[in-house]
């Protein structure tokens, strides 16, 4: 059956799953020798060792996320590949505050640093390149609104709130509660609107002319395409096999990853510290290898000339992030009576909103292009600067 075929794991992705999990298993066992210091020269190579094997994996999950989302059609494709990493990713983070020791603002650092790599660094490649190739790119100024207006509620419900009516970042636990409600509750319905009557907001446009108003209610999702509820469901049943199998193998290629990722933080640090750098960059370098899948996707698509797909997958995934994080680790404060801080500084505040300025008059435009990427880099460069500066 040639279906079936296709759902069983090429020899590739065998191989990477077997390089993945065996660095993860070799590091668990050697954690006792890593335990002691190590040298200068030992510890470059381990990390770059451990970095070559997250780039090996990252490459099979774009892979893996490509065919997914050439059967399913965005916004579903690059659903899946945004929540398995924003899933693990706040896993991740969770673990840590479970963990030994004080950890009070690793949700704030995180969020921030993945804003920052997602609507400057990332964005900004992919507007410069695609820009480049192609002079302009079109995308769907409806789903890009949408994200762009709950990023800005649920970053500043996350971020800014907190640094003003919290004590010293901190919120009380009454206000934690609200945080907690509103926060799910715009995530949810968010959601549950871009998979399903908006799902058209969030597809792909062309230079042609837009269908007019019968054509698009006879396809009856209002987008012109056909691909409304019906369609995916149909796909789903056509084709369940060979997308749970791929779907499987994104997950398991995509845990050694974080896994890896968290292990490297601890390296990092180190190195970092004896260079004299700040911690806080420890966590930014965590952030962009951790996001490298969806980082690398998003940048093949504007090359593509998909513009509107790079937008679901970098503006998605920063949503996703935001509307997970938040609630988590302020019920896991909650539950273990932690202190969480989220408030952050007047610098961090000032780069975010010039970042969600920027990004609202960037696409204000129906074509971007390179010099919209340009500033969007440049504004990363300051958030670099201003980090290594603290």
């Amino acid at each position: 059956m040639p279906l079936a075929h296709r759902t069983l794991p090429t020899p590739a992705a065998i191989g990477r799953l077997l390089l993945g999990w065996g660095a993860v298993l070799a590091l668990a066992l050697a954690g006792p020798a890593l335990a002691a210091p190590l040298p200068g020269a030992p510890l470059a190579l381990l990390l770059a060792a451990i970095v070559a094997v997250i780039l090996a994996c990252a490459f099979g999950v774009v892979q893996e996320a490509e065919h997914l989302a050439a059967r399913l059609g965005d916004p579903y494709g690059s659903l899946v590949l945004t929540l398995s990493i924003v899933l693990i990713e706040v896993v991740l983070i969770v673990a840590v505050m479970l963990g030994p020791g004080e950890h009070a603002t690793i949700a704030r650092d995180s969020v921030m640093a993945v804003s920052m790599i997602i609507m400057n660094l990332v964005i900004g490649l992919c507007l410069l390149a695609g820009g480049m190739r192609h002079r302009g790119l079109l995308h769907n100024r409806a789903g890009t609104s949408a994200y762009l207006a709950m990023i800005l509620v649920l970053g500043s419900l996350g971020l800014a709130v907190p640094a003003v009516l919290g004590t010293s970042g901190s919120l009380d636990a009454r206000q934690e509660i609200a945080v907690i409600i509103l926060t799910t509750l715009v995530y949810a319905v968010f959601l549950a609107r871009q998979m399903g009557p908006q799902a058209g907001d969030f597809q792909e446009v062309s230079a042609r002319p837009a269908p007019s108003a019968d054509a698009a209610s006879a396809d009856g999702d209002g987008d012109g395409d056909g691909d409304g509820d019906g369609g995916i469901l149909a796909v789903l049943r056509e084709h369940r096999p060979e997308i749970l199998g791929r779907l499987g193998l994104l997950v398991a290629t995509v845990l050694p990853i974080v896994l890896l990722s968290h292990d490297m933080a601890e390296l990092l640090e180190i190195g970092l510290s004896r260079a004299g750098a700040p911690p806080a960059l420890a966590g930014l370098l965590i952030a962009m290898i951790v996001f490298l899948p969806e980082s690398i996707t998003a940048v093949r698509a504007a090359l593509a000339g998909q513009m509107q797909r790079a937008v679901n997958l970098c503006h998605g995934a920063l949503v996703s992030t935001v509307g997970l994080t938040i609630p988590a680790v302020l019920v896991i404060g909650l539950l273990t009576r932690q202190e969480v801080v989220l408030g952050e500084s007047a610098v961090n505040l000032l780069l975010l909103g010039t970042t969600l300025l920027l990004s609202a008059m960037t696409f204000a435009s129906r074509r971007v292009g390179a010099i919209h990427g340009l500033a969007h880099l440049a504004v990363f460069a300051v958030y670099v600067l201003a980090l290594t500066a603290g």
